[in-house]
């Protein structure tokens, strides 16, 4: 069990962690037709857009409430009624999410009765999926926001078992799949891969990779998203053979839904390194009836060379990790495979998976936390987002940028990290920053019997052996 050092500071310096308002837009995200709003100032949402487009690339539909000085003194309630009200007329959007910030918050902002308001008002727009999130970005990090944001969407829109006649195992290839914030639209394409080997439709909730994939459509402009999960599919997910969740900070949304559905679940922390990949397949095995696939044994035997072909730059490499807590897990256990350690682990809030990371300490803090640690443990590697760069170029050590956000290379949104293929590259990823970074030269062997003039031997002092 991991020593849990809480924070000892009163402000963060170089901060790790990306707010809940972020995580719950993320989420938010990754569903068909639908616009996150959030509740507080301008700057608030112009903050959050920053780190979306920086990260992925693409335009991204956001709303903000508009809090100004009066209605954060006097309440900003007819800012949530309006806003709502404004994006059901100009956009027609089949979901939207109102979700707070810390000014919001602070102020004493009651979004939940805001949303019953407002459909108590307008019927009209009864079609539309409104949902209120409380995400104060004071407290939390994008794995809580994201959490607790798709919580509340299956709360408020999945229909209970007894109502909508749905049962477990109607539809004989469905899957669900809750997909945690670390899945990248890459991922989630390899995934979908993986289970329709099976012969499984998995429905990814949410799912961005159709959504922030990077795809050119045919439309000039949309003020909503394009692609991820329709709302529609949330409808039949009673029907499903079974759930799969990715994650553990997934968990109280999988308690929900099988509350709503009666759908079995099966919960799986992440998707990182051979032993992770193993207990997919096999929960996929139990819930097909199949057989493995002749492709996926062949991918597990690759992953098991490149085991062999990579342990003799990852055993016993001392590594650095600052990441949200199930990036952390995943990470941990993928080097700890490879029979790496882990020095320094910080992440950015304390949540119950942090007592079962296998790591002698984790502490609560931000990246000049990890930082100082790793000067002290003598880390090797470091493992962070784009935030991590300067600090690896301090600590004179390579870096593996993996996380939210990636703002420094292209493509990193698109990486897939999962399954047996992807911890193979990663593992040649890892294995080749080692390589790259920290090889050394070895002098040349000049003898002292050599037929030179001193002037060519500067360079290489004379050999002590006689």
């Amino acid at each position: 069990m991991a020593d849990i050092l809480k924070r000892n500071k009163a402000l963060s310096v170089n901060p790790l962690k990306a707010s809940q308002p972020i995580g719950g837009s993320l989420a938010t995200l990754g569903f068909n037709r639908a616009m996150p709003m959030l509740h507080g100032s301008q700057g608030c949402t112009a903050f959050a857009k920053v780190f979306f487009v920086r990260h992925f690339r693409e335009p991204i539909p956001l709303q903000s409430t508009a809090m100004d000085q009066g209605s954060s003194v006097m309440g900003a309630d007819e800012n949530v009624r309006e806003g709502i009200k404004t994006i059901a007329e100009k956009s027609r959007p089949a979901l939207i999410t109102i979700l707070t910030t810390g000014l919001a918050e602070t102020q004493g902002a009651d979004v939940h009765r805001n949303v019953r308001e407002f459909k108590d008002a307008h019927p009209e727009f009864a079609d539309i999926a409104v949902v209120g999130v409380n995400t104060p970005d004071f407290t939390g990090s994008v794995e809580t926001g994201y959490a607790a944001t798709l919580t509340e969407i299956l709360r408020a829109v999945v229909p209970d078992a007894k109502t909508a006649g749905t049962y477990p195992g109607k539809r004989k290839k469905q899957v669900n799949v809750l997909a945690s914030y670390i899945l990248t639209p890459g991922d989630l394409e390899a995934l979908r891969d993986i289970f329709e080997q099976f012969q499984l439709r998995p429905v990814f909730i949410p799912d961005i990779s159709d959504s922030l994939d990077g795809c050119l459509t045919d439309e000039d402009f949309s003020p909503v998203t394009i692609g991820g999960t329709p709302l529609s599919e949330l409808l039949t997910v009673g029907d499903a053979l079974a759930t799969i969740v990715i994650g553990e900070s997934l968990n109280k949304a999988a308690e929900v839904l099988e509350e709503k559905t009666g759908v079995p679940t099966y919960t799986l922390g992440h998707l990182y390194g051979l032993k992770a990949n193993d207990a997919l397949i096999s929960a996929l095995i139990e819930i097909s009836g199949r057989e493995v696939p002749e492709r996926i044994e062949r991918q597990r035997a690759q992953l098991q060379d490149a085991m062999l072909d990579t342990h003799f730059m990852l055993g016993q490499l001392r590594i650095a990790i600052a990441a949200d807590a199930d990036l952390l897990s995943a990470f941990v256990d993928l080097v700890q495979e490879m029979g790496a350690e882990v020095v320094t682990a910080v992440t950015s809030c304390n949540v119950p998976l942090l007592t079962k990371i296998p790591v002698a300490t984790i502490k609560i803090g931000d990246l000049e936390d990890m930082e100082l640690s790793s000067r002290e443990h003598k880390a090797q590697l470091v493992i962070g987002n784009s935030h991590a760069v300067d600090t690896a170029e301090r600590l004179g050590v390579p870096i593996l940028r993996a996380g939210f956000p990636l703002y420094d290379i292209i493509g990193g949104y698109q990486k897939t990290w999962i399954g047996y293929r992807g911890t193979r590259q990663t593992l040649f990823d890892l294995a080749n920053l080692v390589i790259n970074f920290s090889h050394e030269e070895i002098a040349a062997y000049r003898s002292i019997y050599g037929q030179k003039p001193a002037s060519e031997l500067t360079d290489y002092p004379p050999s002590s052996c006689h």
